[in-house]
């Protein structure tokens, strides 16, 4: 079985060929770099790599599984790939704690002004008005309850916030103090004080919200993305910031 890397994995790689003598292991820099025949055999790939589109997936009559580097597979060729019934696994969860411990820095940020503090301090300014936010008892509008989101939920779970979940089914998970269906998304937009999406990029997430749900929303509201920024057209998002719609947003 001939399996082929699309990163460089330094002393892994010695040890990969080590261990598995019945595979046969190449490594790569980039798809391009592939010769035409080993294309032709190899079983396995591995890695990230823009160049991995129809062309090259065509090109490779015996590939069975792709292992993907990343966690968005939307730039992948997946009708394709669903065509010709080739595995495809993703690191999904990989970023979850890095990306959670943003949404806590954001909300952190904002909440305690340290932005306008920082200014105050280079400029040698005191100003003794200049007071903070408590986050407890704030409410929290998560989009979506998957590891990114249940990750974030542990952060800020301490701070004794109301946590409210958005799913496509609705499912109970840990931490959260209640999860609603999509369906229910415009009846809760406008209880929120922070909310946070951390959806990926599907057909039904595509431009999912709308300028109609940000008037829908407090407009004291916190507007935090760490999911796909395709949640919104920026075009929308521009309007809706520049129109006070929201009070603040962390893309």
């Amino acid at each position: 079985m001939k399996i082929v890397s699309l990163k460089r994995l330094g002393e892994i790689e010695t040890s990969l060929i080590n261990n598995y003598p019945d595979l046969e292991f190449y490594f790569f820099k980039n798809a391009v770099d592939i010769p035409t025949e080993l294309k032709d055999e190899l079983e396995i790939l591995i890695g990230y790599d823009s160049g991995v589109d129809k062309n090259f997936i065509n090109a490779c009559p015996n590939l069975k599984w792709i292992s993907w580097y990343a966690t968005g597979v939307n730039n992948l060729p997946l009708e394709v790939i669903k065509e010709r019934n080739i595995i495809l696994t993703n690191t999904r969860g990989i970023q979850a704690k890095q990306v959670s411990e943003f949404v806590l820095s954001f909300i952190l940020d904002d909440y305690k002004k340290m932005r306008t503090s920082y200014v105050n301090q280079v400029n040698k300014v005191y100003d003794s008005k200049l007071t903070g936010k408590r986050l407890s008892d704030e409410k929290v509008l998560i989009l979506g309850t998957g590891s990114l989101a249940q990750q974030t939920v542990k952060l800020l779970k301490p701070f004794e916030l109301e946590i409210i979940g958005i799913s496509k089914s609705g499912h109970h998970k840990d931490g959260f103090d209640n999860i609603y269906t999509i369906e229910d998304l415009e009846s809760h937009l406008n209880k929120a004080d922070i909310i946070i999406n951390t959806l990926p990029e599907t057909q039904e997430t595509y431009h999912l919200l709308s300028e109609r749900h940000f008037k829908i929303m407090n407009d004291k509201c916190l507007f935090i993305n760490v999911g796909r920024g395709t949640i919104i057209e920026e075009k929308i998002l521009i309007k809706v910031l520049s129109h006070n719609l929201i009070r603040h947003a962390y893309l």
